[in-house]
């Protein structure tokens, strides 16, 4: 049986919008996109956000133009319980609220994309941005070829960083705090359009 995934995608529903965290003493990191790039990171210390727009709270979303994984409490019991190994929790402070809220990073990044079945992509064109040379500008209709996930719960795409991927075990579970900021688009099996 094929195990299906999904790419966590910011869900076109009211929500409030927070700023990328940054120390609690409000210095931004000299990396901002650090929280999406895959791999293990030294405990960044305490953490804040702020709200930038207020609007309807989501207990999980994308914060800042760097879309860093943000998660109440039982978003981060989510993860902590079925991917233990595939994420880092930080807890962050959000400014006027108490809830406990947490960065979710994702620490793995595999090589799983399946080309061949996406919809359509789009390289980086050659010389135009040496530092992204054999990654992905962007991918329509994105497929991944489960058997490449090397066992991973939750993880990034090795040139295609921007999508954070999970389980449909996650997905589910996610689903069942409610309330979320995000969808869920298949990555997996049959293209659906």
């Amino acid at each position: 049986m094929e195990r299906h995934f999904y790419w966590v995608r910011l869900a076109n529903v009211p929500h409030w919008l927070l700023e990328t965290p940054t120390r609690a003493s409000g210095e931004a990191f000299d990396e901002p996109w650090m929280f999406t790039e895959g791999h293990v990171l030294v405990d960044p210390g305490p953490l804040k956000s702020r709200i930038s727009h207020p609007g309807q709270k989501r207990t999980f979303l994308f914060a800042g133009v760097e879309e860093t994984p943000l998660g109440h409490e039982e978003i981060a019991d989510v993860f902590r319980t079925l991917a233990p190994d595939d994420v880092q929790l930080f807890p962050v402070s959000i400014e006027g609220e108490s809830d406990r809220s947490f960065v979710v990073n994702a620490i793995k990044a595999v090589d799983a994309i399946d080309e061949a079945r996406c919809a359509e992509v789009q390289h980086y064109r050659e010389g135009t941005f040496p530092e992204f040379a054999g990654q992905y500008r962007w991918i329509y209709g994105l497929r991944i070829d489960p058997s490449k996930t090397e066992g991973a719960q939750v993880f990034r795409l090795k040139k295609f960083k921007v999508a954070l991927v999970v389980s449909e075990d996650i997905k589910n579970a996610l689903e069942g705090v409610g309330n979320l900021g995000v969808s869920f688009e298949r990555v997996t099996g049959p293209s659906e359009g």
